[in-house]
């Protein structure tokens, strides 16, 4: 009886251990199952919904608000529309995805006074496309505007809409915005009297004007822009529009110092256009008045109008030719621009560059980085040009199609040597085989 009792007290405690072991083994599954289950997607903080949304496209915003009434709220929070960039094309002539329309209209109708930095991106070259964004631009009434960019990926786009349609639009943000910061409209029909209607309304607040390829605007308007606006601190236009009254009126003393200026020096059809020469006292007084401003220059012309420029010294800080430049140029650069920091040459002639990189690395102390396309240097001049720049060259991007092995270095041969002088490894740059 005692063994039978025992067995029984044995095949009890066993059958209760196997019976906790189950119970702790479905406890354990019933809570792997509710940590599965545990992420509430519509109780997520809204700061977090917030950073989600601003990387979203404007349709997937619209489609993810519509999840539940959380991320409905967070759509329609003002900071998720502060920043905002409309993409304008027509399906018919592009494959990119443009903003849809019906949104648009819901956009200036609740977030209009919302919006402060805005950008009008058109991928195409249809009218129609612009004649959308200045339809937008028009209704932006409610709306105090800190930036705005008008962007065409394509010509001529803004260019061709009628220029009264365009400047009616544009006219409604300066009127209204009055605390615009940064205007970009490049390629755009602006002119003069748009443009006094900004200073007007616009002057104490605007630090950055970015106008290239206006070709209503003269050398009077850009001039009535930096008399009038003193905070002025990034300037990019074309060389046309660039005068000594306009660099003295930079270097007023009412006038901050400038940080950027970028000039691009545009030629279509050679031989067409008449080149002016700025003064070097114009220069000075300009440099002067702001000794750490950036000058950067992009030349687009043909070798024979290059006459005008590089006669005397210059403070270019960056140097982009965009076309073929002569040796004769490039000597000249190394004469007249001590300032220089970067230099790309995209092409070139057949006779090497020698003894003109050479003469711009004696000359142009500060110069940090190079590019060179389609030119042509001989590996010992290139490998004593690094020499003389040393480790401050930190940007040196060389097609190795550029590079002519001589009696001294082999392709083999030449990046250990550059590599030495540089403090780093180096390679030249490679064509692409597709």
């Amino acid at each position: 009886m005692k063994r039978g009792r025992k067995t029984n007290e044995a095949s009890s405690s066993s059958s209760e251990e196997t019976t906790k072991k189950e119970s702790k083994r479905h406890k354990v599954i019933d809570e792997k199952t509710i940590v599965v289950q545990s992420p509430d997607w519509a109780n997520l903080l809204q700061d977090i919904i917030l950073q989600v949304f601003q990387y979203l496209p404007l349709l997937d915003r619209a489609h993810a608000s519509q999840v539940c009434r959380s991320w409905n709220q967070v759509f329609h929070m003002p900071d998720l529309w502060r920043c905002f960039e409309f993409e304008l094309n027509q399906p018919a002539t592009s494959y990119l995805r443009a903003t849809h329309p019906e949104l648009i209209k819901q956009i200036i109708k609740r977030h209009s006074n919302h919006l402060q930095y805005v950008s009008f991106k058109v991928v195409d070259s249809s009218k129609e496309s612009a004649e959308a964004a200045c339809d937008i631009l028009s209704q932006l009434v409610n709306c105090s505007l800190k930036t705005l960019g008008l962007i065409s990926t394509a010509r001529p786009s803004f260019m061709d809409l009628p220029k009264s349609h365009f400047i009616s639009a544009l006219t409604v943000v300066f009127v209204n915005s009055k605390s615009l910061s940064s205007l970009k409209i490049d390629d755009t029909p602006v002119d003069d009297p748009s443009l006094k209607v900004l200073v007007a309304n616009n002057s104490d607040t605007l630090k950055l004007l970015k106008m290239s390829s206006c070709p209503h605007v003269s050398p009077a308007g850009i001039l009535c822009v930096a008399d009038q606006c003193h905070g002025l601190r990034e300037l990019a236009l074309n060389y046309h529009l660039l005068s000594d009254e306009l660099l003295l009126a930079l270097s007023s003393e009412k006038h901050v110092r400038l940080e950027h200026l970028r000039i691009d020096v545009v030629s279509e059809n050679p031989g067409q256009t008449q080149f002016h020469t700025i003064q070097k006292s114009s220069w000075d007084a300009f440099i002067k008045h702001s000794p750490k401003v950036n000058l950067v220059m992009y030349f687009f012309l043909y070798e024979e109008e290059f006459d005008p420029f590089f006669r005397y010294e210059i403070p270019v800080t960056h140097l982009y030719f965009g076309r073929s430049v002569s040796k004769d140029v490039l000597g000249r650069v190394g004469m007249t621009c001590p300032r220089l920091v970067e230099l790309v040459v995209c092409a070139n002639g057949l006779r090497p560059l020698d003894e003109e990189l050479i003469r711009i690395a004696e000359r142009c102390k500060y110069l940090s980085a190079v590019g060179l396309g389609e030119c042509e240097v001989s590996c010992s001049a290139f490998v004593e040009f690094v020499k003389m720049c040393g480790g401050r060259l930190s940007q040196l991007s060389i097609m190795e199609e550029v590079l002519i092995p001589d009696q001294k270095y082999s392709l083999e041969q030449i990046h250990w040597e550059v590599s030495k002088h540089l403090g780093r490894v180096w390679f030249p740059d490679m064509m692409p085989t597709w």
